[in-house]
């Protein structure tokens, strides 16, 4: 996920989220503190600073084995005494999946918008659905600034994901790391698979002489891949009801949600409350970080699995436009790709 450190444009409100952007994210620069100063402090817990040594081992492999960026972020360890980084409000309208979305100088647009204060998220939302969106508020565990922060100290490592399961750990920095190697401006869904098939790909090296620890990962991705294929399987049906009469629409709608629910028990364990509370926003922004990442692989596989050049065919694709970047993309493979395993974040 990204949050934009730059001003917004356009109005009052605007520089509202800007101003507590700003804040927010200073708020988390203050607390944040080497790792090494954490580990020598005798008061840090024993099982934090094995987890904060093991993050620098992956921080490490990030960059001489995956040829993502050597810089501070990652470095620092915050305890924001709060089980999210940033809270998330995305939009979406009633009978469509076409996200709302925010736009700012630098970063582009993105179909997020995120705050450091959950009531403030919430009246946001509110707001929204004043006007007719749906939305949702979404915990977020963490986010990129595109490497800006590097003069205050890098992005740092939170008490929100510090104590993930050693793959998903490994998942959520290589995740982060990757929006600093390549990033497209107004191209949530490319810059999100990106990031997502990096993380998979990524935390599979790393966990690739762990078999323990590699087994619960798969476990957990195939658990999300049976998710994911309800989940799309409900974004298509929904659009063809999108697509139809519009006065058999929010019947239509309602028959399919309903459906969902009931099989989400069987079909998706683990995933009911998702389901329950499910609306076009989440359906959109699950399509932003998921449908493109089976190209990203095969694209990976293409480049002989050499970090290096998979890095560099991707940066290929930031100058043509988003069109071509999908053209190019479903090119290596013919077809459409659909959802594989994205990030675990909406949020992880």
């Amino acid at each position: 996920m990204l949050v934009p450190l730059a001003l917004a444009l356009g109005g009052c409100s605007a520089l509202g989220h800007w101003s507590q952007a700003a804040n927010g994210h200073l708020g988390i620069v203050r607390a944040a503190k080497p790792v090494d100063d954490w580990l020598a402090d005798p008061a840090t817990p024993a099982d934090l600073a094995e987890r904060l040594r093991l993050s620098q081992r992956m921080r490490n492999f990030a960059s001489s084995q995956l040829a993502l960026p050597e810089n501070n972020s990652y470095r620092r360890y915050a305890d924001l005494k709060r089980a999210a980084a940033v809270w998330n409000v995305i939009a979406a309208p009633e009978f469509g999946f076409t996200l709302k979305t925010w736009c700012y100088p630098i970063m582009g647009c993105a179909g997020y918008q995120g705050w450091f204060d959950l009531d403030e998220a919430r009246k946001r939302a509110d707001a929204l659905r004043a006007e007719g969106w749906e939305v949702q508020v979404q915990p977020i565990p963490a986010y990129s600034t595109l490497g800006w922060s590097r003069l205050l100290g890098g992005d740092p490592l939170l008490n929100t994901f510090i104590r993930y399961a050693e793959g998903e750990l490994a998942a959520m920095i290589f995740h982060e790391l990757a929006h600093q190697r390549v990033y497209a401006s107004d191209d949530t869904g490319f810059n999100e698979a990106y990031a997502s098939a990096v993380e998979l790909l990524g935390a599979r090296q790393w966990l690739a002489d762990k078999p323990e620890a590699l087994a619960a990962f798969e476990a957990g991705r195939a658990r999300r891949a049976r998710f994911l294929a309800l989940a799309r399987e409900g974004r298509e049906r929904l659009q063809k009801v999108y697509d139809g009469p519009a006065e058999l629409r929010a019947q239509g709608k309602a028959a399919v949600m309903a459906e969902l629910r009931e099989r989400a028990p069987r079909e998706a364990p683990g995933y009911e409350a998702w389901f329950q509370r499910a609306n076009n926003a989440n359906f959109a922004i699950l399509s932003a970080y998921s449908d493109l990442v089976p190209a990203f692989e095969r694209l990976f596989e293409r480049e002989g699995r050499d970090w290096r050049r998979f890095h560099a065919a991707v940066e290929r694709l930031v100058p043509l436009s988003r069109e071509e970047r999908r053209a190019t993309l479903r090119s290596l493979e013919g077809g459409t790709p659909h959802e594989a395993d994205p990030a675990p974040r909406q949020t992880r």
